[in-house]
């Protein structure tokens, strides 16, 4: 007989699920195309900022050609008026949406742990005092606090310019207003862990309360945290990609999925594939995520029967 750890035993569970697996791949590729996004495009002969006014029709301000000027040289087609490649612009886009994503998800990760754990295991007023901050957050208007912020923004901030001040914006008001929902999730099950043999035995040894927080509650609280990561993830994609379709997002020339829907909305007759190469990797993107993260869910609950 072997013995398995907890890892082992997930990540047998995680095999099993192939539609997580291939939510895992289908993310870990666009971490890859953000990462490597100007040598994707240069690969591929294209500058995410270069006009192509050849490309367009002059009367119509459409790109010529079928299905909006795609070809060999331009694998999406090309964008209405100006002519700039939708494949590199789409590439670029990633490096935008990921980071937003993963940077917010973040900063909500470790206010949600810090606060949800401390809430949980002191109770009383501190318990009081953070819970009720969790329920005004949760009521504030997130969307319209942050259109309101980003618009009075200076374009000079910690020395960031333009989009870097936006960008930054962007990360901590949506990493500060999310993380009430994973810090909810901390506090219940701290306050049903507080109680476990494990910390009674703890504490009869002797252990300090921050000792107990770090060694023996922490390290039970990994798997909730690690799934609620990969569920807010595509939540702030999507709330970045609303930002920026609203205007108050990043400026162009910085190629954003949710401005290049934005500025489809006025093509969608005439070039409706301008609409559909942003919409689709949103989508794509999205449910990879969604996938990825009910599979990481079931593979680290125990009491999972898919």
């Amino acid at each position: 007989m072997q013995g398995r750890s907890l890892g082992r035993i997930a990540w047998e569970r995680l095999k099993r699920d192939k539609l997580a697996l291939t939510g895992g791949v289908v993310v870990l590729v666009l971490v890859l195309v953000a990462i490597f996004a100007p040598f994707i495009a240069d690969l591929a002969g294209q500058d995410p900022d270069a006009y192509h006014e050849n490309l367009i029709d002059p009367l119509f301000g459409t790109p010529t050609g079928s299905l909006g000027g795609i070809s060999g040289d331009h694998l999406l087609g090309v964008e209405p008026v100006n002519g700039r490649d939708l494949f590199a612009r789409v590439v670029y886009g990633a490096r935008i949406s990921l980071l937003v994503g993963f940077l917010s998800a973040m900063v909500a990760v470790v206010l949600g742990t810090v606060l949800g754990i401390l809430a949980g295991f002191f109770g009383g007023w501190v318990d009081a005092v953070v819970s009720r901050v969790m329920d005004g957050l949760l009521a504030f208007p997130q969307l319209l606090f942050i259109i309101a912020l980003v618009s009075v923004m200076p374009n000079h901030m910690l020395g960031l310019t333009g989009t870097g001040v936006r960008v930054f914006v962007m990360i901590l008001v949506i990493g500060f207003f999310g993380w009430p929902y994973i810090g909810r999730v901390v506090r219940g099950q701290t306050l049903s862990m507080r109680e476990r043999e494990y910390v009674e035995a703890a504490r009869s040894l002797g252990a300090g309360r921050f000792y107990i927080l770090f060694k023996e509650l922490l390290p039970n609280l990994v798997a909730p945290i690690i799934v609620y990561t990969t569920m807010m993830i595509p939540t702030n994609i999507l709330t970045e990609a609303a930002l920026s379709f609203l205007g108050v997002g990043v400026k162009p020339p910085t190629s954003s999925w949710g401005q290049m829907l934005s500025t489809a909305i006025d093509y969608y007759e005439s070039d409706p594939m301008f609409m559909v190469v942003p919409g689709v990797a949103i989508f794509i993107t999205v449910l990879a995520f969604n996938l990825f993260g009910d599979g990481v869910r079931d593979a680290l609950d125990p009491k999972g029967s898919r």
